[in-house]
């Protein structure tokens, strides 16, 4: 099984803790991981750019002179794309849909991947017990200093029942990024250098996962 050394906040390893392999010893294969990943970034594109084309810009509903005796090219609407203030042909438009579905097994698949490289990379880093005295922020940085965390960007992955006292003290560290458990993706993970987790969220993530399989 793969293991994983577990830590207090001054920094002293506990002890080790055995993880299942069927989470945290997954051969990591680029194209599954890349995949999802292009498929959650398309799922949180929103088509904000939108053009007009001929049919919804103001004006032109009379010929704007006549076919001819003018001497002038002619036109028939001053909608016309070739016209400025006309309609635009091919630009952007807001009902574009950019969703991408994932098989729900390979989604699942890729964060055992990706929390499988954290862990050969020893970039997985499991706290027994995330609490603190006080909201302190400074508190918390030396607490990251102790565990070698200093200046890294880091995923902090709280469970519901961890001190609520640890989100508002590591929140407004530049490098932290803390979010729930039941949020925790693959795009985060791999957005940070380092993924710091209770050992009670740990093993929820890991009573949950071999629940589903």
């Amino acid at each position: 099984m793969a293991k994983v050394e577990v830590y207090n906040l001054s920094g002293d390893k506990v002890k080790d803790l055995q993880l299942p392999d069927s989470i945290f010893a997954v051969p990591v294969k680029a194209e599954v991981v890349h995949q999802v990943v292009v498929a959650l970034q398309s799922n949180k594109r929103q088509p904000w750019a939108h053009t007009k084309d001929r049919s919804e810009v103001s004006g032109g509903g009379k010929k704007p002179w006549r076919q001819k005796g003018t001497g002038r090219a002619r036109h028939g609407s001053i909608r016309s794309p070739i016209w400025v203030g006309g309609g635009v042909t091919f630009g952007p438009r807001k009902d574009v849909n950019y969703t991408k579905k994932v098989n729900k097994k390979v989604k699942r698949l890729a964060l055992f991947m990706t929390l499988s490289d954290r862990v050969a990379e020893q970039a997985l880093k499991v706290i027994d017990k995330l609490a603190v005295d006080e909201i302190k922020t400074k508190l918390f940085a030396q607490s990251l200093e102790k565990l070698s965390l200093a200046g890294k960007k880091v995923l902090l992955v709280l469970d519901k029942d961890d001190d609520s006292k640890v989100f508002k003290s590591a929140r407004n560290l530049p490098k932290v990024q803390v979010i729930k458990l039941e949020n925790l993706n693959i795009l985060d993970i791999l957005a940070n250098e380092y993924l710091l987790i209770s050992e009670q969220a740990l093993n929820k993530l890991i009573a949950l996962y071999q629940k589903n399989n």
